[in-house]
């Protein structure tokens, strides 16, 4: 039958247009419905919204033509100190990029340059129809479609559906696949510091008892950005305090390092939670990104997590088509399942485990957790190993997250 394109993406915040990039590089026609304007993200100021991008997604950036409009705005992260917060040991991690070969660690990219490039890209790439401020109401799955129905009554249909549409995927809800998780009764408090010293590309992650704070460095040297974790009403009054009672509040927790700090931008928050999907796949449909698995922000992960779902499903699917197979099938998708399921779900439980393991004041965990962090310290092969974890630089990588086409 006829199909409106190869791949129909539901979602077009970062991964699905990232996936879209790398499945028309293979030869496919690709089509993103994105229920935002896709201007109003792009054209904000700063606002502090920023992502911690590790080397491997760097690589599938760079190889989907990304990195080169960007690699001007990024901060690279060449520190990385962690710290108990919760406790009156001293204990604190320092992780070098000296100590990898492969260079910083990681770098930090704000929200509105990596979406305005997505946007760019794509609307220079003629396999790519962007559909903006357009919303799916309905989807039907055949033998040898999937088909959608927009809420302006239009109908496309594909040889595979992905959604790319977050932790309340509708995509995944009405496919009948459901989801398994639970609430943390932590709120992520998210600004933007200027702070008087300059941050040197040191990325700090202090655990609070009430969850972490993370200080991220952007580019100019005098502004990070924060995530700070807390208890869920704790963090509504934060919240509901005017700038001056919010930075008064924050500022006992920040090392003293930053020197005189000031607020720099807007003020966000979300609700932290874990969400995994049943099942990655199904005939004609694949999840990535927070769609299949939503993970505490506690390591920065989120982002890195659905470029290698994203890395991982346009390999098998450009594969499967140069194959002459079906990349609806469900064989196929399973593949991409098989994949990426384990490493998601492990992922997720371990930044559980952290999470629980530091949101306290248990005097048994305090200790060993002083004992540990010490461990890693006196270990450099420990220490090596936990760096180019976190760089994305594990064993059975796709292609593009090893700088290499597909």
């Amino acid at each position: 039958m006829e199909h409106d394109a190869d791949i129909l993406i539901v979602g077009g915040g970062l991964n699905g247009p990232a996936l879209a990039l790398a499945l028309a590089q293979g030869g496919l026609s690709v089509t993103v419905v994105d229920a935002r304007p896709a201007p109003d993200r792009a054209e904000l100021g700063f606002d502090g919204r920023a992502y911690a991008l590790a080397i491997a997604s760097r690589r599938l950036l760079s190889v989907i033509g990304i990195w080169p409009r960007v690699a001007d705005k990024v901060q690279p992260m060449l520190r990385i100190l962690t710290s108990d917060g919760g406790s009156r040991s001293p204990a604190r991690l320092a992780f070098d990029s000296a100590e990898i070969e492969e260079g910083p660690m990681g770098f930090m990219l704000e929200d509105r340059h990596l979406y305005r490039a997505f946007l760019d890209a794509m609307a220079e790439n003629s396999r790519i129809t962007l559909l903006s401020g357009e919303t799916v109401t309905g989807q039907e799955i055949t033998p040898t479609a999937a088909t959608v129905t927009l809420r302006s009554g239009r109908q496309l249909s594909a040889r595979l559906l992905v959604g790319c549409d977050g932790r309340a995927s509708g995509t995944a809800a009405r496919a009948g696949i459901r989801r398994q998780g639970w609430g943390y009764g932590q709120t992520a408090l998210v600004t933007a510091l200027w702070h008087e010293a300059d941050h040197d590309g040191t990325a700090e992650q202090i655990f609070l008892p009430a969850g972490p704070l993370a200080l991220l460095p952007l580019p100019g040297g005098h502004h990070s950005s924060i995530v700070w974790s807390e208890r869920e009403a704790t963090a509504a009054a934060i919240q509901s305090l005017d700038d001056a009672a919010y930075l008064a509040t924050l500022r006992p927790h920040l090392p003293a390092r930053l020197g005189e700090v000031k607020l720099a931008g807007a003020r966000f928050t979300y609700p932290l939670t874990l969400t995994l999907a049943e099942r990655f796949a199904a005939p004609r449909l694949a999840l990535v990104g927070d769609a299949a698995h939503g993970v505490h922000p506690i390591a920065g992960q989120g982002l890195n997590l659905g470029l290698r779902d994203v890395g991982a499903l346009a390999q098998v699917v450009i594969e499967a088509q140069r194959r002459g197979e079906d990349i609806g099938a469900i064989d196929v998708l399973e593949r991409y399942q098989r994949w990426r399921r384990f490493d998601a779900t492990t992922l997720a439980l371990g930044m559980d485990s952290v999470n629980r393991l530091f949101s306290n004041t248990n005097p048994i965990l305090t200790l060993g957790r002083g004992l540990g962090m010490g461990l890693v310290n006196a270990l450099p092969g420990l220490r090596r190993r936990f760096i180019r974890q976190a760089a994305g630089l594990s064993d059975d990588l796709p292609k593009l997250l090893a700088g290499q086409p597909i």
